[in-house]
């Protein structure tokens, strides 16, 4: 009976030792196909080389530069300055954008030909002798070619009734005379171009016309002025073609609306300022142009423009008339 129980024990024994075997196997079958327990990190852990780059912490990367999209980075300036979905605060556009499209031309047309700098286009082909203007305006001109010996006394008069003037100065005067050319800016007159050598021009060619303007245009920049786009033609004489030739240069051409006649000296004694007072005021009307002389005639010496210039000036005032530089014409 002893044996009996003991055998039925070992039996059960057996059968629970061989159930706690098999299911023992059955747990390390599913642990290994699960790849074992999965890691919690630590709070303290630095993040992962492969966080996505939403994270605050996380470096943009630089954005891409390829066709269709310019670069936002310069030589000083740090890939990572810049989030690749932002736009600069000033934005530049592309460097691969289109270029304008060209104007249409004609096949076989001439390129059209652009207005010479500081020259307004009404003044072209035209030898300007009065101001086109309704009000009691004139300006006073005076050329220099000669010599300065009248200078001093009509920027004195000048001076003396607020009264600015334009001088048309030739380059040889300019040359001789530089420190006269920053005296009369100085003052506060207009200066225009009067030739390097006061030359015929209706006898040079284009090109000798152009190394008259340009000699006489640096001669007189030498002396601290722009005698550009003011020109006066040597002693008047001009065609059109003179004068196209001008306007290529850059220049407009200033004629007059009355010569004074002073440079033409007394004439024997026959001839004073009241002379030239009477002449310039007999063609005395607004937009009236007055040719003068700075330099003294060659015979006798005198000076009448300078002798006649504040009589002029007087006389113009009690009839109501103003003075103007000839840039009213630019």
């Amino acid at each position: 009976m002893a044996a009996l129980a003991r055998r039925q024990i070992a039996i059960v024994v057996g059968v629970l030792l061989a159930v706690a075997l098999v299911g023992g196997g059955v747990a390390i079958a599913l642990l290994s196909s699960s790849g074992g327990p999965t890691a919690v990190p630590s709070p303290t852990a630095s993040p992962s080389p492969s966080a996505s780059s939403s994270s605050p912490t996380a470096s943009p990367s630089p954005p891409p530069t390829g066709a269709g999209q310019s670069s936002l980075q310069g030589p000083e300036q740090p890939s990572s300055e810049l989030p690749s979905n932002a736009q600069p605060s000033n934005p530049q556009p592309s460097s691969d954008a289109p270029a304008p499209a060209p104007q249409p031309t004609q096949p076989g047309a001439p390129a059209p030909q652009q207005p010479a700098p500081g020259l307004p286009s009404g003044l072209r082909g035209l030898d300007i002798e009065r101001i086109a203007t309704s009000q009691k305006l004139v300006a006073l001109t005076f050329d220099a070619g000669a010599n300065d010996a009248g200078l001093a006394s009509i920027l004195s008069t000048l001076a003396a009734n607020r009264v600015p003037a334009t001088f048309f100065l030739t380059g040889t005067w300019a040359q001789a005379n530089p420190a006269k050319v920053s005296q009369i800016v100085a003052a506060g007159h207009r200066i225009g171009n009067h030739s390097m050598t006061h030359a015929d021009m209706t006898t040079q060619s284009d090109a000798q016309i152009g190394a008259e303007l340009s000699n006489a245009q640096a001669a007189i920049q030498a002396g601290g002025a722009d005698p550009r786009p003011l020109f006066r033609f040597p002693s008047g004489a001009r065609t059109a073609r003179t004068i196209a030739a001008v306007n290529a240069n850059g220049y407009a051409a200033i004629r007059w609306t009355v010569d004074s006649l002073g440079w033409q000296g007394t004439m024997d004694g026959t001839r004073g300022p009241g002379f030239v007072t009477q002449r310039v005021l007999a063609a005395l009307r607004p937009g009236e142009i007055v040719l003068m002389h700075v330099g003294s005639n060659p015979n006798d010496g005198s000076t009448l423009d300078a002798a006649a210039l504040p009589d002029i000036i007087a006389q113009m005032r009690s009839a109501g008339y103003g003075f103007t530089t000839l840039d009213i014409l630019l």
